[in-house]
């Protein structure tokens, strides 16, 4: 078995146009350079990387150096922070005492209607329980 790659990895739901085609723009304009992997769930072994499916249905996870797992809005922000030096402040913005709560009632409602989003299909729906909150 190979060893995990050292970069970090933001890992996306690909059957989901919305989050593909925000997961391009964020390897094209945040993480240019290599800073970060950005793949789809469905490409990866979860096991390896201690995460589940309903997990990664349910929020974008970001799986750091050392195994450090952010979800959601601190994945976004955590993407941020170790990208394209402009964006550095944004990701710390993100998870900001006053802020964070914010983010994250943002990021929930995207992730809830990602299907009627732009680039989102009914496809990208995801019901129940894996719903992030």
């Amino acid at each position: 078995m190979n060893p995990p790659e050292s970069r970090p990895v933001l890992i996306f739901d690909g059957e989901c146009g919305f989050c593909t085609t925000s997961a391009r723009w964020l390897n094209r304009w945040v993480v240019r350079g290599g800073s970060t992997r950005v793949v789809p769930w469905q490409l990866l072994d979860l096991d390896e990387l201690g995460l589940t499916a309903d997990q990664c249905r349910a929020a974008v996870q970001w799986v750091g150096k050392n195994g450090q797992v952010a979800s959601g809005h601190a994945a976004i922000a955590a993407t941020l922070r170790t990208g394209y030096v402009v964006w550095r402040p944004v990701g710390a913005v993100l998870v900001a005492p006053g802020f964070s709560w914010l983010a994250k009632r943002l990021y929930s409602w995207i992730a809830a209607h990602r299907y009627v989003l732009p680039g989102g299909t009914p496809a990208c729906r995801v019901d129940g329980p894996s719903q992030p909150t």
